[in-house]
């Protein structure tokens, strides 16, 4: 047995310089290091051989797609990947005897990394209201205290149904189902906080919220830009579709407000150059830009696109695409030309001569790829930022062809199929049409409530009961005090979970703790051995089938516990067969190839070597647009800014974290070791601010409305950030962050662009306090 450790691990800060590169031997070795703390070699090795190959193991991390089968490595994971799934097929357990041991008061005093490191949860557990202890309870009366407590709602919608989007998608299509059977559409999830944005702008603009292009469409551009995005740490497998790209030909500009090491060359540790040499340099351009100036980046370069099709008619942009393909073009263009330069370079913090640059490489290029992530999204002009880029790749046509469009890559395994599976508090009315007609019901209309709408809704008591299907949505949330105050207001939290984490602290005046099986452990239900799927960034359904003695005899999974849930609650006044789901799954995918366009034959066709891709309307010359086509926007000139004194916060993660949960206390790409509570500061702002490397400061974010928020104990750390901005990581940083907010018309939360000052917290290294007073 890996014994979990009893104390929180030292909190020592150590500082080396930042890495020039990303993966090589190292990624290997941390890999297997942490794999095997966690677990025997036998179970790792189950793990590793079987991870996304076919009728293997999905891997839990992020969306990267997988290569077509017949091209994967027999080692067809990444560090992070390999480090996730072995933290969820963890030897170490949580049973009833730690709950005994440790009160929940004492739990709260605990970090994330320590709660995670405790291991699986083994059993159903119950805080009662007024105890300070979880108690073992059964699965019958766990459920049954669910279903009554829904059942004693004055109206369905004063219950909420979190998702995350480690979900599988036969899961997700249960709790939609059952919450909508019930009576609501208030059904948030983790893309409400990631890539909300997203799915607003790529809707309006192209009428799909989904990224356009393939695998290999990436591997045959001529030109991809990399927009606020991290793949080194966030989506490492992304590296080696870079690396077959630039293999072909391709360039690639990396824009961002930190040199990340993935960002500037990739030592794949599958290939002899990876291991014994230099590796593959990735950006050919690297762009420093001001936090927020992704907009104002694309504005100019429209701009610039504009005026060489004034000097040279028909030889620049795709009028043909545009007039038969698009509208509102005129509109734009105007806007564009009105574009002031000195705005431009202002809010980006690049010359004249980069973005012409930059503009000199489009020119050369014919098919264009623009990739982006939460550095974009989570931004309060968001929204217009992507349909900036969007309006970019429409310039020129690079949309609906081969090796061109646009890639919001999303950091989460299923969090795309979780909405495809209809978990969102707005879906259209012909997936609700879909539902009736299947299942002899008529969903809600209204729509419900998203991430931050419910928080308020909690705050506020409209919200009795919280139940939460994986993730941590506590810490995953802004305003972190703010929230955690809505969830104790609730009469009653539940969380489905295979681990420990903050939000299981934070309880509702009745808690429950709902043990499920992880994607690594087998499924055996009443009709045999289950499979689920899962849906990645670029539209390709396939098989996840896990091979792992479960953690508990005890566990249900998680279609178990919702079928079970729903059968409880709604008592079988919707004849919706929720035995029949549970003991196979198959008959659930029946039912979802009824409801959701492209998987028709489901069960057949997923089975298959490489699954499903899902059919994407503007690759065949579609846009279900307000106006049938693609759309061109106006979109205003934007740009965050700091009062002097103060500086402009960015959150991210570190290297050895998965969203809220971090591994260890390092993030040895940045050279940041032994503590988390660091922020990254220019050194020309940390001489203009006064202040000192290491020195201890907290970070106070002010507002406009004259509020402040504090995260308190930082130390500073000199690190190549753009001037004028600072870094410090999620989601300790959450608490800055109020929960009003948000994105422009997405709602999105803005953990990006945070006006904040850093106030000393202690004399700087050094010097001496002033002695006390006698």
């Amino acid at each position: 047995m890996h014994r979990p450790p009893s104390e929180e691990p030292a909190q020592e800060l150590t500082v080396t310089p930042p890495k020039e590169w990303a993966a090589g031997v190292p990624a290997v070795t941390h890999a297997l290091e942490y794999s095997l703390d966690e677990t025997s070699l036998r179970r790792t090795g189950v793990t590793l051989l079987t991870m996304n190959q076919v009728g293997g193991i999905d891997c839990p991390g992020c969306a990267w797609a997988d290569p077509s089968p017949g091209h994967r490595h027999r080692n067809e994971y990444c560090e992070n990947g390999a480090k996730h799934i072995n933290d969820e097929a963890t030897s170490r357990r949580v049973t009833a005897d730690f709950f005994r041991e440790h009160s929940v008061s004492a739990l709260r005093r605990h970090s994330d990394l320590w709660l995670n490191q405790q291991g699986r949860l083994t059993e159903p557990m119950v805080k009662r209201p007024g105890s300070d202890h979880y108690e073992p309870i059964s699965w019958h009366d766990a459920l049954g205290l669910i279903a009554d407590e829904l059942k004693s709602l004055h109206s369905p919608d004063e219950a909420v149904f979190y998702t995350s989007g480690r979900v599988s998608n036969e899961a997700a299509f249960a709790l939609q189902l059952f919450a909508r059977a019930f009576g609501t559409n208030n059904l948030p999830d983790c893309s409400n906080m990631c890539h909300e944005s997203s799915g607003f702008a790529l809707h309006e603009t192209l009428g799909t919220g989904k990224g356009t292009v393939s695998l290999q469409d990436l591997h045959h551009a001529d030109l991809i830009f990399l927009v606020g995005q991290n793949p080194g740490t966030n989506h490492p497998r992304q590296l080696a579709a870079l690396e077959e790209a630039k293999r072909n030909g391709a360039r690639v500009i990396a824009v961002n407000t930190l040199p990340e090491a993935g960002l500037l060359r990739f030592k794949n540790p599958q290939k002899a150059r990876g291991v014994i040499g230099r590796g593959v340099q990735i950006a050919d351009r690297f762009l420093h830009i001001r936090s927020g100036g992704d907009l104002a980046l694309f504005q100019g370069l429209n701009r610039l696109l504009l005026e060489a099709e004034d000097d040279r008619p028909g030889a620049v942009l795709d009028d043909a695409f545009i007039r038969a393909s698009t509208s509102g073009f005129e509109e734009f263009a105007r806007h564009a030309r009105t574009i002031a330069w000195d705005d431009v370079l202002r809010a980006t913090g690049l010359t004249r001569a980069e973005i012409e640059e930059v503009h000199g490489d489009v020119l050369r290029s014919e098919r264009v790829i623009v990739c982006w992530a939460m550095g974009v999204t989570q931004h309060k002009h968001g929204v217009p930022t992507i349909r900036e880029i969007v309006n970019f790749l429409l310039l020129r046509g690079n949309l609906g062809r081969a090796g061109a469009g646009a890639c919001p890559v999303r950091g989460h395994s299923n969090v795309q199929g979780d909405r495809t599976m209809g978990i969102w508090e707005q879906m259209p009315d012909d997936f609700l049409d879909a539902l009736r007609e299947e299942f002899g019901f008529d969903p809600p209309r209204a729509h419900g409530l998203d991430s931050v709408n419910s928080i308020r809704a909690m705050g506020e008591g409209r919200i009795k009961v919280f139940l939460g299907v994986a993730g941590n949505f506590v810490l995953a949330a802004p305003d972190t005090a703010v929230t955690e105050d809505a969830m104790r207001r609730c009469r009653l939290t539940a969380h489905i979970s295979t681990k420990l984490n903050r939000s299981h602290t934070v309880c509702g005046e009745t808690a429950l703790i709902l043990p499920t099986l992880g994607r690594t452990e087998l499924d055996i239900q009443a009709g045999g051995e289950q499979f689920v799927t899962v849906e990645n960034s670029m539209s390709e359904v396939h098989v996840s089938r896990g091979r792992l003695t479960p953690a508990s005899r005890v566990l249900l999974s998680e279609v178990a516990i919702l079928c079970r849930l729903a059968r409880r609650t709604l008592d079988g006044g919707t004849g919706i067969p929720w035995e029949r789901f549970e003991a196979d799954y198959g008959s659930l995918r029946d039912r979802i190839a009824r409801v959701v366009p492209g998987l028709h034959d489901f069960n057949r066709r997923v089975i298959r070597p490489g699954g499903i891709r899902l059919p994407n309307p503007v690759n065949e010359g579609v846009f279900a647009t307000s106006t049938g086509k693609a759309r061109f926007t106006r979109n205003d000139w934007e740009m965050p800014t700091a009062p002097e004194g103060h500086l402009l916060l960015q959150t991210l993660r570190s290297h050895d974290q998965w969203n809220t949960i971090p591994y260890t206390n390092d993030d040895r790409y940045r050279g940041i070791h032994g503590s988390r509570r660091v922020v990254l500061v220019n050194p020309e702002d940390m001489a203009d601010l006064g202040l000192a490397e290491r020195q201890r400061v907290d970070l106070v974010s002010v507002w406009t409305d004259g509020s402040e928020r504090r995260a308190e104990g930082y130390r500073v750390v000199p690190y190549p950030t753009s001037r004028g901005c600072a870094a410090a990581y999620y989601p300790e940083t959450q608490v800055l962050v109020p929960l009003d907010s948000v994105a422009e018309i997405s709602n999105q939360p803005t953990s990006k662009g945070l006006v904040v000052r850093l106030e000393s917290a202690g004399p700087k290294p050094g010097e001496h306090a002033d002695p006390p007073v006698e």
